[in-house]
C-alpha cells in the first residue's frame, strides 16, 4: 500500500518540478509545460519494499519517478528474479507494455519513492495533440532499447568483475547526471548485494566476492548505504565502460 511521504516532494505545478531544475532534462516550452500539466493525474508514494505494479496486473498507466529508486524485475516460477533495470528520478514508467495486456514484469519499491501519474490514454494525447512530445517519448523507448542491449552484453558476455564494474560505472555515471552526487564525490546506494546478484545474473556468493575484490583493489568503497568510486579510470577500463558527453533527456 502506498505509505511514504519521501523527500523531496512533489510540487502541485510541473512548472515548480526541481528535476527540470538539474539541467540534466530537455528545456520545454510553458504551453509544452501546460500540456504535460494537464495529463497528469495525480501523484502516488511507496515505501521501500512496497509493489508499485504486480507482474500479470493489468495496467493502463504511465508514471514519471520523482523522487527515489525502484526497480523492474521479472520472476520465474520458483521463485528466481531477474532485476530488468533500476528506476532513478526522471525515469517514464509505462512504455514497456501495451496498455490494457497484463503486465508483463513487476516493479517494485527500493527506498521509499513518489512518482507523477499520467492518465490512460495520455500517450495517444501526447502522440495526436504535441507531435514533437510524441518524438521525446519515442527516443525515451529507443534509449531504454540500448540499455537492453547492453544488458545482454553484460549477462551475456562479461565475466562477474566487469558484470559488477559495468553495474557501478553505470548507476553512477546516471545519478551524476541528475545531481545525486554528494560533495565528497558519494552516492546513496539503497542497493544491497541480493539486488547486485539479481541484475547481474550472479549468484550472492560470486557478488559477494567480486565486490570484495574490487573493493580490496582500491577500485570503490561501499558502506553504510554509500557508494564512492575510488578509481574511475580502472573501473571504467575493466567494464569497458566509455563515457560519452550527457545529453539532456526527455521529461513528462
Amino acid at each position: 500500500m502506498n505509505r511514504a511521504t519521501p523527500s523531496p516532494a512533489c510540487p502541485p505545478s510541473c512548472r515548480q518540478c526541481k528535476l527540470r531544475e538539474s539541467g540534466a532534462f530537455t528545456p520545454v516550452t510553458p504551453g509544452t509545460l501546460d500540456f504535460i500539466e494537464s495529463l497528469r493525474k495525480g501523484v502516488t508514494t511507496f515505501a521501500a519494499g512496497d509493489t508499485v505494479l504486480r507482474e500479470s496486473d493489468p495496467n493502463a498507466r504511465m508514471f514519471t519517478l520523482y523522487a527515489g529508486w525502484a526497480f523492474r524485475y521479472k520472476t520465474l516460477s520458483d521463485g528466481r528474479r531477474q532485476i530488468l533495470n533500476f528506476l532513478l528520478p526522471g525515469d517514464l514508467v509505462g512504455l514497456q507494455q501495451q496498455f490494457g495486456e497484463p503486465s508483463a514484469h513487476g516493479i517494485e519499491a527500493l527506498t521509499d519513492c513518489m512518482l507523477c501519474v499520467f492518465q490512460n490514454d495520455s500517450l495517444w494525447m501526447v502522440f495526436r495533440e504535441h507531435p514533437r512530445l510524441g518524438y521525446d517519448i519515442t527516443w525515451l523507448s529507443a534509449h531504454e532499447e540500448s540499455h537492453v542491449d547492453d544488458n545482454l552484453l553484460t549477462t551475456g558476455r562479461r565475466n562477474a568483475t566487469e558484470r559488477v564494474a559495468m553495474l557501478l560505472m553505470h548507476l553512477y555515471r546516471r545519478m551524476e547526471r541528475v545531481g545525486m552526487v554528494e560533495a565528497d564525490g558519494a552516492v546513496a546506494f539503497p542497493l544491497n548485494q541480493q539486488h547486485i546478484a539479481d541484475a547481474l545474473g550472479l549468484s550472492l556468493v560470486h557478488t559477494n566476492k567480486t565486490l570484495r575484490r574490487l573493493a580490496t583493489l582500491g577500485l570503490h568503497e561501499l558502506r553504510n548505504g554509500r557508494l564512492r568510486l575510488l578509481n574511475t579510470r580502472a573501473l571504467s577500463r575493466i567494464a569497458e565502460y566509455y563515457d560519452t558527453p550527457p545529453r539532456q533527456m526527455p521529461l513528462l
